[in-house]
């Protein structure tokens, strides 16, 4: 019988997604990453294949982008890679078959810079008498950090788990002297999301533009990731987020409920790519990092603590207090809490090698980079040395972690003093741990300097020569209690002094300058020589209480002295967040949850608020809940919740349950979770 016929093909999906390490990821496709073989079984009716009369040729397809790929009839051994300058298709060795004698093992092997995105693969089978061509399907390429030709390899295996295979992190917050952490979904393994992310893509405005430029660009995670530091933005794009910072949030949600990625990437697909109402930078970061880590590029999130935004390039940040210690919005400079970024992981080739590793990208739209508003890659390395001739918006960056703040007391345009603090910007700059829940201080990659970061009670002090003044709290803020805090004023001279307290509270906005002033203290004081007098204050939370709801109750508490005599001001300050209580978390049999079997959770948290609170509570857990759940409640003063959660893992490793409560009538958000390690049954 001289039949030659293709009978069926078999991609092997399961087993080639298991050893390109993309089980999981949730796509239409197989799932591949580049640099790295797969296998395709083919059948054939009729005779066996005989490379001495047949020939068999793939068609590899991304757009305007071929490559044909003859399958070679001398079969390689699979301990011997083939070249990898190129694609190939090769016969495997291996033992036939005799229930189907007529199966042959092809392994493909892509280039490690191939492009990424969604190929089509076809087949053209030739013998002596005949030609057909038969489609296979699609496959998605993503990059390979576990290749080594891969401009995104990263060594060891614990940091590729941590930057690219977890789907869960820390987000720091608040001020650098009483930061706190807070839990976020990726997600990046639920249903749908990789195909979101690759459709973030094709709707990015380079690629409707150009397509084939873009898909051959796409081989370089450079280009990549400054595609996807625009499109997180909608500013100027079909982008993901459309970002307010202030007000109310008709129309939208609030920035502070949002807990996970995938939420976010399916609300704007389902909506034919409108953008998602509302984020703010740890939104915009977060939802960043799913998209790189899906497509394969190690990302961290990362937050920069007293974050600089120097409108006027000069290096210094003003900032201006009236005589009364009211912050003032005299400049168009900022100086915000936290910032929130990204750094992703990949060769520089276009700078030199001394330029590889850790890149900083920016999604938030701050400014605009190449007529876009985007931000990076940047060099870490360019930003700790300086180099700030090297693309991409390295000075933006520099800045943003080394910028001096110049504070100045003003009345009537006339500046009463003015000192200049060298080390608050940029005093810490974290991510989390690999491996942990803990926070990894990683300011001295970004700066020359031992990074300074405040106590946990004192603040950045002020030191002239004949007034000395300082505050410091005297108990973590925490959401509804009373701010109770200590002002020390201490005479370094040997004559009496007369002077004058102006303390001032104000609340803020975590980037931006403080509004009003809720709580202020004016008083006299007199001090002998040498001698020093401390002074308590309390603050009632009834005056600090936002009505936005919010997670970051954020205050500017200012001191200023002024001499009697010599019509002197000295300053004290600091900025600090309020805290929210924390939700608990437990798992039964905690030590023992296997993949596919049912278990049970419980989330408890007992009001320590003095008056009834309502709220709706969410549960939330990717590979461990198919659907988020939501419960409304109201609890009394002192009264305990407890709110059992039933899941069952899809998958193994460690995945996170977290839950998060927002408080109406409190206008607060509180969270918590638990890192659950799924074991194989």
């Amino acid at each position: 019988m001289d039949v030659f016929k293709l009978k069926s093909v078999d991609l092997q999906s399961a087993k080639n997604q298991f050893n390109h390490k993309t089980n999981g990821l949730s796509s239409s496709t197989l799932v591949l990453r580049r640099g790295q073989a797969f296998q395709i079984l083919l059948s054939f009716d009729g005779r066996a294949f005989d490379p001495r009369q047949d020939k068999l040729v793939f068609h590899v397809v991304l757009g305007p982008l071929s490559v044909e790929l003859p399958v070679s009839g001398r079969p390689v051994s699979r301990t011997r890679e083939p070249s990898t300058m190129q694609w190939s298709a090769t016969l495997e060795r291996g033992i036939p078959n005799p229930n189907s004698p007529r199966t042959i093992s092809v392994s493909v092997l892509s280039t490690p810079s191939a492009s990424v995105g969604v190929y089509s693969l076809s087949l053209r089978a030739e013998t002596r008498t005949s030609v057909s061509t038969h489609s296979l399907g699609q496959f998605t390429m993503l990059c390979n950090p576990w290749c080594q030709g891969d401009s995104v390899f990263l060594s060891p295996e614990e940091l590729r788990d941590e930057y690219v295979r977890s789907d869960f992190g820390l987000i720091f917050k608040g001020a650098p002297s009483n930061c706190v952490s807070r839990p976020w979904s990726f997600g990046q393994y639920e249903r749908g999301i990789l195909d979101i992310c690759m459709k973030l893509l094709e709707l990015s405005p380079q690629y409707l533009t150009d397509r084939r430029r873009d898909l051959l660009n796409r081989s370089n995670p450079v280009y990549i990731g400054r595609v996807i530091s625009a499109m997180v933005n909608s500013q100027d794009d079909r982008g993901v987020l459309m970002g307010k910072w202030s007000g109310e949030y008709r129309g939208g949600v609030n920035p502070s409920t949002w807990s996970g990625s995938a939420d976010i990437l399916r609300k704007w697909s389902e909506s034919q790519f409108r953008p998602v109402k509302y984020g703010q930078c740890w939104v915009f970061a977060a939802v960043m990092c799913t998209v790189m880590r899906a497509l394969g590029i190690p990302t961290r999130v990362v937050t920069n603590f007293s974050s600089a935004h120097d409108t006027d390039g000069n290096m210094v940040i003003e900032e201006y207090y009236s005589e009364l210690g009211e912050k003032l919005s005299l400049s168009r400079d900022s100086i915000w809490n936290f910032h929130v970024w990204v750094e992703s992981w990949m060769k520089r080739p276009d700078l030199g090698q001394r330029f590889d590793g850790w890149q900083v990208l920016d999604p938030t739209p701050q400014e605009i980079s190449a007529g876009m508003y985007r931000c990076g890659p940047a060099a870490l390395k360019a930003i700790h040395d300086r180099s700030v001739e090297a693309q991409y918006d390295v000075p933006f960056i520099y800045a943003a972690v080394n910028a001096d703040v110049r504070t100045m007391i003003v009345r009537d345009g006339e500046v009463l003093s003015s000192e200049t603090d060298t080390r608050r910007v940029g005093s810490l700059i974290c991510t989390k741990s690999p491996g942990s829940m803990q926070m990894l201080n990683i300011t001295s990659q970004y700066k020359t300097e031992t990074a300074y970061r405040p106590s946990s009670e004192e603040s950045t002090r002020v030191t002239p020569k004949d007034v000395v003044v300082s505050l410091y709290l005297l108990k973590t803020p925490v959401v509804r209690q009373n701010i109770i805090f200590n002002v020390t004023v201490t005479n370094n001279e040997s004559t009496h002094k007369e002077l004058k307290a102006h303390v001032n509270a104000q609340n803020k906005e975590y980037n931006s300058n403080p509004t009003n002033t809720f709580w202020e203290a004016h008083y006299d004081l007199k001090l002998a020589p040498k001698e020093a007098r401390t002074f308590k204050h309390e603050i009632v939370s009834s005056d600090y209480a936002s009505k936005e709801v919010s997670e970051d109750y954020l205050v500017n508490l200012a001191v200023v002295i002024e001499d009697m005599k010599t019509q002197k001001r000295t300053l004290a300050s600091q900025e600090f967040n309020i805290i929210s209580p924390t939700l608990t978390i437990q798992i039964a049999n905690e030590n023992s949850v296997v993949v596919n079997t049912h278990q049970v959770g419980m989330v408890t948290f007992t009001s320590p608020f003095a008056v009834p609170v309502n709220g709706e509570l969410t549960v939330m857990g990717s590979g461990l809940l198919e659907e988020n759940i939501q419960t409304r409640l109201t609890l009394k003063p002192g009264e305990t919740m407890k709110r059992p959660v039933q899941f069952t893992p899809e998958m193994t490793g460690f995945k996170m349950l977290q839950a998060s409560l927002v408080l109406t009538n409190l206008s607060s958000v509180l969270h918590g979770f638990k890192t659950i390690n799924v074991k194989q049954a």
